[in-house]
Order: structure tokens, then C-alpha cells, then sequence
């Protein structure tokens, strides 16, 4: 009997009623289901309520209902369990979510048949250290930024890659990109878009007062070390853009790729060049 877990961003409007059609497809297909405990009372199963701590030591897969944003909170808390996960689109753009609501039944059937294919995406690690005390390491799967507060001058970003000194970046901070962070803040920050299976890590200075600081690609076998500098304390350090850290002058910010990977589900094989093409910038033709 396939286990699957469900979880769901409350937040969306939708999510109650695609959840509970989930449920029901899943149950009346003989499988066994567990529901994130914050919306199973709300759907009147509260008997299949689990923690995401219980669905990741328990269920086979997990279902995510939301956007891409939810989608990468969950592959954060479930970092290290190597369960796969499958994205159902309850947002707008969805870049990392494989399904819509509309082909619930389809995916189903695939999902329970073992008609998909694993991608196994790297995520990053990073580590805050001040004063030579390490305040806190997290795991990103798209990427690391280091940004200045709304209204402050610039800051100051000196990058080392494995002490070997890069540059120093003035504006507005940089971001270090997982491939699969490629398509995200970095993308709009004027950075390339890197297939999801290159090893890599990629650098991108966030509107530089210099018309040669360019985005970098470095090797993923690296370790990018940050130190940030300004005559301010309005500096931020966000992980995957949604939550962060207050920096100081100073601070060293140390960035490698994690041992974690976020195993997710796809239909087929290539359908990341299909997702560039129909999310991002419509058809090339």
C-alpha cells in the first residue's frame, strides 16, 4: 500500500477543496493517506493529521499544494529524508510544480502506478559567522541572498571562492544560486538560467555600481565565503527570499552545496526546457 502525504498552503483559496479531492482519489485507490495535521481537521479528517515530521519519516511521497514558495519551505523542513516530492500548482507562475488541480485523477494514476521520473535537485548550505562564532547554518534549495535594507546606501560584498579572492561587489548585494534557484530572484537580477543537473554554483551581484561586475558560474565542489561591509547595519540575510537574518559589518556568510538533495517529481524527462518555454517566456518559435 502507497503512502503519500499531503500538505497544503491554507493560505490559498483553493486548497481545501483540491485537497480534499486529492484525499478522496487516493483513498478510494487504496492508498494509505496522510494529512498535514494544520487543514485535516478543517477538511473533517482530523484521524489522518500528521505533522510534516511524521509524513517525512512515514509516507513513500508528498503531495504539495501551493505555490513555488510552499514548495521550497517544505523541501527545506524535509531536507536529508530523500523522500520525493510533487508539486501541485495552486499559484501563478508554479516553476517547480509538475501538476494543476484540473488533472488531479491523471496524476493520481501516475503517482500510484510509479509512472514518473525522480529529479534529484541540489540545495545549498550556509553558515552566518560573526566574530568567529558561527550564529546559525540553514539550507536552501534555490538560493542564499544578501541584500541591503529598502532605503540604505550600498553595501559592500567581498566574495572569496575557497579563499581565492573574487571581487567586491558595491550595490545592492549578491545572490548565490543553486541551478534550480537559476529561475528565481537571481533570474530577474539579470543572472543566466542553468538546467537543474549542472553542478555548479552561481553568483550574481544584485544591481553593482560597476558595468563589469557580470554573474559568475563557479564549481559546485566550492565554497563561497561573503564578507559584508557597510558604513549602515541595513543588511539582510535571506534563505530561499523568505525569511531573514539582520547582518552586521563584518559578518562572513559561507556557502557551499549541501549534502541534501530535494527529490522531485516529473512526468518526463526534458520538461524543464517545456517549463522555460510555456512559464516563462511563451513559446520559441
Amino acid at each position: 500500500m502507497k503512502k503519500i502525504g499531503i500538505i497544503a498552503n491554507k493560505g490559498k483559496p483553493e486548497a481545501r477543496i483540491v485537497a480534499r479531492e486529492l484525499v478522496y482519489l487516493l483513498e478510494v485507490r487504496g492508498a494509505h493517506v496522510f494529512l498535514d495535521e494544520t487543514i485535516a481537521s478543517d477538511l473533517g479528517r482530523a484521524e489522518l493529521g500528521a505533522s510534516i515530521e511524521q509524513i517525512g519519516s512515514h509516507a513513500d511521497l508528498v503531495c504539495v499544494l501551493g505555490g513555488d514558495g510552499t514548495l521550497l519551505s517544505i523541501a527545506r523542513k524535509l531536507a536529508g529524508r530523500s523522500i520525493p516530492i510533487f508539486g501541485i500548482n495552486l499559484g501563478t507562475l508554479g516553476f517547480l510544480s509538475e501538476a494543476e488541480p484540473e488533472h488531479l485523477p491523471h496524476a493520481v494514476d501516475n503517482l500510484l502506478s510509479g509512472k514518473y521520473n525522480i529529479e534529484e535537485r541540489a540545495m545549498l548550505e550556509a553558515s552566518l559567522v560573526r566574530k568567529g562564532s558561527t550564529l546559525g547554518t540553514y539550507t536552501a534549495m534555490n538560493d542564499i541572498g544578501i541584500a541591503k535594507g529598502s532605503f540604505c546606501r550600498i553595501i559592500q560584498c567581498a566574495v572569496y571562492s575557497d579563499d581565492e579572492y573574487v571581487a567586491t561587489f558595491s550595490g545592492d548585494g549578491v545572490i548565490v544560486s543553486s541551478p534550480t534557484g537559476s529561475t528565481a530572484y537571481s533570474l530577474s537580477a539579470g543572472g543566466p538560467i542553468v538546467a537543474p543537473n549542472v553542478d555548479m554554483l552561481l553568483l550574481t551581484p544584485v544591481a553593482p555600481h560597476s558595468l563589469t561586475a557580470r554573474p559568475m558560474v563557479l564549481s559546485g565542489n566550492q565554497t563561497i565565503r561573503v564578507e559584508v561591509d557597510a558604513i549602515h547595519q541595513e543588511m539582510g540575510l535571506s534563505i530561499d527570499g523568505q525569511f531573514g537574518y539582520r547582518l552586521e559589518g563584518g559578518d562572513q556568510i559561507y556557502i557551499k552545496k549541501s549534502p541534501c538533495v530535494t527529490p522531485l517529481i516529473k512526468w518526463k524527462k526534458g520538461s524543464f526546457f517545456e517549463a522555460i518555454r510555456t512559464k516563462l517566456q511563451g513559446e520559441w518559435e
